[in-house]
């Protein structure tokens, strides 16, 4: 059977013109031509085309081709194993450099200039979600807060979130401990656990004004992700989401009205 340039073209997914350049190169020359001079495929040159296409899927050059498909005691099995060789060193090359990639967006998205050992080392069970950074980012990216929040936590030193990840687990293990006992969200405790971590944010991160910690504790009950930045999940109990956002509600409540931004930062402890 024989098939037109055109035929090929479609049959093998590749253009007309890299059926030229192949002819052009002498990898792949059509057996015949038809009486109008138009090249013309045989059923042999489709299977040799599926060969090269084989071997360029692997990365191989078009003369490393040639070689294969002309020598006849060339030994695929050899320059296979050399290409596949050549694929796990490209692998490992590759892995190194997303790696990188990763550290430099979590810099970005998280503002935390840390390596992943120092991360584990300070932050322990706290961890990023960069799906959450990213949204919180892509909402945020013209607040004023979201800004200084992301510049000030860029600055920050590895002794500089050591501390701050000291006052945020001493923070933790009062709430913890005001929720175990079951004092109610709007007592005396519960707000001056909700204004200490108010304050922490304003410390560490940028201006909290009730208005805005607000949204912050609306956050903690909508998303989970949010939540776990400041109680890892091995520590949450039912309900403590809900029982910090309306700690920080009877908290703002009793504050006297004060300047409130309209946008705020996600990225707080």
């Amino acid at each position: 059977m024989s098939y037109s340039v055109g035929q090929v073209s479609a049959l093998a997914g590749v253009t007309v013109r890299t059926l030229h350049h192949y002819d052009k190169a002498a990898l792949l020359s059509p057996s015949g031509r038809s009486g109008a001079g138009y090249r013309v495929y045989s059923d042999a040159d489709l299977a040799r085309l599926q060969q090269i296409l084989f071997y360029r899927e692997l990365g191989f050059s078009l003369d490393e081709i040639a070689a294969i498909l002309e020598d006849p005691r060339a030994s695929v099995l050899e320059h296979l194993r050399s290409r596949q060789r050549q694929l796990g060193e490209e692998i490992t090359r590759l892995q190194h450099l997303a790696e990188v990639a990763e550290r430099a967006i979590e810099v970005q998205q998280t503002g935390v200039a840390l390596t992943p050992e120092e991360r584990f080392e300070v932050f322990g069970e706290i961890t990023f979600d960069l799906s959450y950074a990213a949204e919180a980012e892509r909402k945020w990216a013209h607040s004023d807060g979201q800004r200084e929040a992301m510049s000030r936590a860029a600055a920050h030193t590895k002794d500089d979130w050591r501390q701050l990840m000291r006052e945020a687990g001493a923070w933790r293990a009062e709430l913890l401990a005001a929720f175990d006992d079951g004092e109610p969200s709007d007592g005396e405790r519960a707000m001056d656990l909700a204004e200490e971590h108010r304050l922490h944010i304003s410390r560490w991160f940028t201006s909290c004004p009730p208005g805005m910690h607000r949204r912050i504790a609306d956050d903690f009950v909508a998303d989970p992700r949010a939540f776990a930045l400041v109680v890892p999940a091995s520590q949450q109990r039912p309900g403590l989401s809900a029982y910090v956002r309306r700690a920080v509600h009877a908290n703002a409540d009793r504050h006297p009205a004060g300047p409130d931004a309209r946008t705020g930062s996600r990225n707080c402890r």
